[in-house]
């Protein structure tokens, strides 16, 4: 994934994201305010994986993303603490199993994520 242009290299975040207004339909908009949990490449990796399958395993996401387990578990822990994705454990015998699934928040947060990043390509563009 390319590097983005909201830091610069070696430095800080900008405190306040680009305002784009006029986003839909023309009509003037507040600002967009960039999610930064799911700005993060690998959260924003289990997101978009979730968002096109009903529900992936652990081990599915670990090997579609190519991460290690504690990678995987830190950022996904990080998506359940905000409501983004919704993780189930069972057993199958004696192993546990985790399973996840984007919620109806979680896709909202995606959407918007994704509304900005296309305001930010249109924008630039234009220019």
């Amino acid at each position: 994934m390319a590097e983005s242009n909201l830091a610069p290299k070696g430095g800080h975040a900008r405190s306040s994201p680009p305002a784009l207004h006029g986003v839909r339909g023309g009509a003037a908009a507040a600002p967009l305010e960039l999610d930064r949990l799911i700005h993060e490449r690998m959260r924003l990796a289990i997101v978009s994986a979730l968002a096109v399958n009903d529900s992936l395993s652990f081990n599915e996401l670990k090997r579609l993303l190519e991460t290690t387990d504690g990678n995987l578990s830190v950022h996904a822990r990080k998506l359940e603490q905000a409501g983004y994705i919704v993780g189930s454990k069972t057993f199958e015998g004696r192993v546990p199993r985790t399973e996840y699934r984007l919620s109806a928040a979680g896709r909202r947060a995606l959407e918007r994520y994704l509304e900005h990043m296309e305001a930010l390509i249109r924008a630039t563009r234009e220019r």
